[in-house]
C-alpha cells in the first residue's frame, strides 16, 4: 500500500470518527451525502460491527472521495426510494482519483462504478461500519 492510499484511508477514518458523533447531536439539513444523483442530509446514530457473512446484504456502500472536486460529498450505493436502500447501514470505502484522470463531481453509485471500470478511480474498503439514515433536505 503506498503513502497516498494510507493517507486516504487515515483521512477517511478521521472523517468518519469525527462526523458520526457530530451528526449524533441532531440531523443536518444541509447536503451531506449523494444518493442516486440527489443530495441528502443525515444523522449519525451508532457504529456497527462488521458484516458477518449472514448480513452482508444489509449494508450499502458509502464512498468517500478524498480528493474530489469542490462540492464533492460522499456517494452512497443507494438512497431512499431505491429498493436496494438498507435504511442507512453503511460499509465505508475510500475512493482516490488516479493522477491522470479528469476529476468530475460524482453524485451516484452508477457514475462512480463507471469511473472505477474506466480506471479513473481506485476504491478500497475502509473497514468502517455505521448507521446513518439519509434525510430529505428541506
Amino acid at each position: 500500500m503506498n503513502r497516498i492510499q494510507i493517507a486516504s484511508i487515515l483521512a477517511l477514518a478521521l472523517l468518519i470518527a469525527t462526523a458520526v458523533p457530530a451528526f449524533a447531536a441532531g440531523p443536518t439539513f444541509e447536503p451531506a451525502i449523494y444518493a442516486d444523483g440527489v443530495a441528502w442530509g443525515t444523522k449519525g446514530t451508532t457504529t456497527l460491527p462488521a458484516p458477518n457473512g449472514h448480513n452482508d446484504q444489509s449494508f450499502d456502500g458509502l464512498f468517500v472521495i478524498s480528493d474530489g472536486v469542490e462540492g464533492q460529498l460522499p456517494v452512497s450505493e443507494a438512497g431512499p426510494k431505491n429498493p436496494a436502500y438498507n435504511g442507512g447501514r453503511w460499509s465505508a470505502y475510500s475512493v482516490t482519483w488516479e493522477a491522470t484522470a479528469t476529476k468530475v463531481l460524482v453524485t451516484s453509485y452508477a457514475q462512480l462504478m463507471d469511473l472505477a471500470d474506466s480506471g479513473a478511480v481506485t476504491i478500497e474498503s475502509a473497514h468502517s461500519y455505521f448507521q446513518c439514515p439519509l434525510l430529505r433536505l428541506h
